[in-house]
């Protein structure tokens, strides 16, 4: 069964809860069958990689974590806060999504 996310790849989003709560990044991956996803800038981890093909070196690596879906929030760059969005059918028949504060398209 999938989960209905709410954001997309390359959308920005705001953090609204949890220790990085306030921080606002992009999207990099979503994965629709745990309900998370991995945003930019957000819960960073370190990792201690061994060596390999890909990382001659190996070492300590930081990168990003996924966290849960309704951890985040679509943010608008209009307005420039977290907003929830309303879907609209445009004259030519095509669904858009649009900020509820200021009805922008994203």
């Amino acid at each position: 069964m999938l989960n209905n996310i709410h954001v997309r790849k390359q959308d920005t989003v705001v953090v609204v809860s949890g220790k990085d709560k306030g921080k606002v990044g992009e999207v990099l991956h979503v994965s629709p069958k745990k309900g998370k996803v991995v945003v930019k800038g957000v819960n960073v981890v370190t990792k201690h990689e061994k060596p390999s093909r890909a990382n001659m070196n190996g070492g300590i690596v930081h990168k990003e974590a996924p966290i849960f879906s309704s951890k985040v929030m679509l943010y608008c760059n209009n307005c420039k806060k977290a907003t929830r969005i309303a879907h609209k059918i445009l004259d030519d028949g095509t669904k858009v999504r649009v900020c509820k504060h200021c009805g922008e398209t994203f």
